[in-house]
């Protein structure tokens, strides 16, 4: 699980560019976009990645080595059968879509197979699904705010949530290939950043 805000698109681009062919996972995605806008995520991710990237249909079943993209104007959300969903219900921190839905969503649906990843971005969305992530014993991985463009949701991210790892954007496709590869890791924290 992803979730970004402004300055995302340069991020998301060196994440997918890193994530091998074969990984066994989905990649979900929030990034917010204006309601009306047409998003080319989708596009731009699939150009530089060895996964295919598409906006999330709802009803469509979970496939390993994909990346979904939540669509403008709607909320993406997991359930535990393995499918994906769609839905325009009300605005969470004034977005639609929310990260925290997404985030939220998985960590129930799915407890400690979540990792969720906190990029660069303004506002708070996405700290309270982090927040369930890590309730559920999921993974939390914040995008280190001193390489975000805007830090100001890595910050309060790191404020409110014990994140496991805390890395710049070069190295988080690594570093979720090998979560999900099951490539022993150091965690990382960032002290300063992080209410005690």
């Amino acid at each position: 699980m992803i979730g970004t805000s402004a300055g995302g698109v340069k991020v998301l681009s060196a994440i997918a560019s890193a994530l091998p062919a074969d990984l066994p996972a989905a990649i979900f995605v929030v990034m917010h976009v204006p309601a009306w806008s047409r998003s080319v995520l989708p596009r731009i991710l699939s150009s530089c990645s060895r996964l295919p990237a598409s906006h999330a249909e709802s009803g469509a079943p979970i496939e390993h080595g994909r990346i979904y993209v939540a669509p403008p104007n709607r909320h993406l959300l997991l359930n535990p059968a393995g499918h994906v969903e769609l839905w325009q219900g009300p605005k969470e921190n004034n977005f639609r879509p929310s990260i925290n839905v997404l985030f939220r969503s998985a960590a129930v649906a799915y407890g400690p197979r979540v990792t969720g990843v906190i990029l660069t971005g303004t506002l708070e969305d996405g700290v309270a699904g982090l927040w369930w992530i890590k309730r559920m014993k999921g993974i939390a991985v914040v995008q280190d705010p001193a390489d975000a463009q805007f830090p100001e949701m890595p910050h309060t991210a790191l404020w409110h949530v014990p994140a496991d790892y805390v890395a710049p954007a070069a190295a988080l496709g690594r570093l979720l290939s090998d979560l999900v590869t099951g490539v022993p890791r150091i965690p990382s924290t960032a002290g300063e950043d992080r209410a005690t």
